[in-house]
């Protein structure tokens, strides 16, 4: 959430700047022009008071008999409109709050202005594409090897969803503890993360009140997360930390409901309601935020050069960043099956807009007034769509799949998934 007070100070350059994330984003705005207009009045109009009672006050001193007693009547007066202006101020401060929270983040002024998808900036790629002749998609590979099961998990469950069996079984699981590991070596502390949270978390990290159909929610008021980034970055709601930097790595199932996305990406694993992600969470300084969302990309990177997979580095524009997002960066993976590059992290920085929400703070020196913390979080990976990037670029001529050597200790050695024997 941003600042109630530097917003009502500063309408203009708020408008300006969400202008450049799209029209939708300045009009979420407009509640709040007419709410700050009248809380700039009742400032002003309780200091001119505040004035006027302590001259009043001062004046009580020299005055006697009936002179005295009518100043002691205005005092009263101004005393009682003053109350009713502070009410009147809390009431709108509230208000103005409530609206803020369907109010994006301002894009940081390294963000390059745009307004889709296609003003995105390709800051970097690493590798190289590989060669593969009549190269196939990772659902005819996997449906032909018997290791994709999207038949059966439409029984049981309905569309986007599946079975994964045997050999890919164990890649997914292989991919988890392989992201982890790459993780701690570079300073992450584990955490496993409960799958259920409340609302306040939900808006902690600014899921709720804009994106509430996107969830999953339980009769019991619970909502299912959508990515491990809403317990892990809740973990320090309303405390005061005492010191920086904090690093977490969170595996944890993610639950999304994908509302306004049918018919995008519907075949295949890239886009399901139930998938599987490897989350960094960090908390930092404000002043030290772009520097480490620098190095939360190269974290993120570091399994897919691991792996031996091509990929880029992509700065999003204004107008394609997530709701929360000051600047956001995303990792897109080659996917000869597709011919494409697609997203499989998305590594951003909130600066203190989750904090703000939350109530995470830090304090600066022993002693010192608390400030709002820095958060950032990526995907450090998504496991589905890592384990399809292992797919398509391992496939071989006969339909087998050639595995990385660096994911092999984690599968027992196994060198390649082929056909599935034992079937149903």
């Amino acid at each position: 959430m941003l600042d109630l007070k530097w917003v009502a100070a500063n309408l203009p350059e708020v408008r300006n700047r969400l202008a450049s994330r799209g029209e939708g984003a300045a009009q979420a705005l407009a509640p709040i022009e007419a709410l700050a207009q009248e809380r700039k009045q009742l400032i002003l109009a309780g200091e001119t008071q505040r004035a006027e009672q302590k001259k009043a006050s001062e004046q009580m001193r020299t005055l006697k008999g009936e002179e005295q007693a009518q100043l002691r009547a205005r005092l009263k007066t101004l005393s009682d409109e003053v109350k009713e202006k502070d009410v009147r101020l809390k009431e709108v401060e509230l208000k103005i709050e409530e609206a803020l929270l369907n109010v994006p983040n301002l894009p940081h002024a390294s963000v390059p202005v745009g307004k889709s998808e296609h003003d995105n900036k390709v800051v970097r790629e690493w590798g190289a594409k590989p060669s593969i002749s009549a190269p196939r998609e990772h659902v005819e590979l996997g449906e032909k090897l018997g290791l994709l099961d999207f038949e059966r998990a439409a029984k049981v469950s309905g569309a986007r969803f599946v079975f994964m069996k045997g050999a890919l079984a164990r890649l997914e699981l292989a991919v988890v503890s392989f992201f982890l590991d790459n993780a701690r070596e570079r300073g992450y502390l584990e955490l496993l993360p409960p799958y259920l949270v409340n609302a306040d978390s939900m808006r902690g990290t600014g899921q709720l009140p804009k994106f509430e159909e996107d969830l999953f929610k339980t009769t019991a008021g619970y909502y299912l997360i959508p990515t491990a980034e809403v317990p892990v970055t809740n973990y320090h709601r309303d405390e005061i930390l005492e010191a920086l930097p904090l690093k977490y790595a969170a595996f944890s199932p993610c639950f999304r409901s994908e509302a306004g996305s049918y018919g995008k990406d519907t075949k295949g694993i890239i886009r399901q309601h139930q998938f599987h992600k490897v989350e960094l969470v960090r908390f930092e300084k404000p002043e030290n935020a772009q520097a480490a969302l620098e190095e939360l990309v190269a974290d993120a990177q570091a399994p897919l050069q691991k792996l031996g997979l091509h990929h880029r580095v992509v700065l999003l524009c204004s107008g394609d960043m997530g709701f929360s997002a000051e600047k956001t960066y995303d990792l897109e993976v080659w996917l000869p099956g597709q011919n494409a590059f697609r997203e499989i992290s998305s590594c951003s920085a909130f600066g203190e807009f989750q904090a703000r929400r939350a109530q995470i703070r830090f304090r600066p020196a022993p002693g010192g007034k608390p400030r709002n913390v820095a958060t950032l979080n990526g995907s450090g990976l998504a496991v589905g769509r890592t384990v399809v990037a292992l797919m398509e670029n391992g496939q071989q001529p006969d339909g087998t799949i050639v595995l990385p050597e660096a994911i092999r200790p984690y599968l027992g050695g196994l060198e390649r998934l082929t056909l599935l024997r034992r079937t149903a």
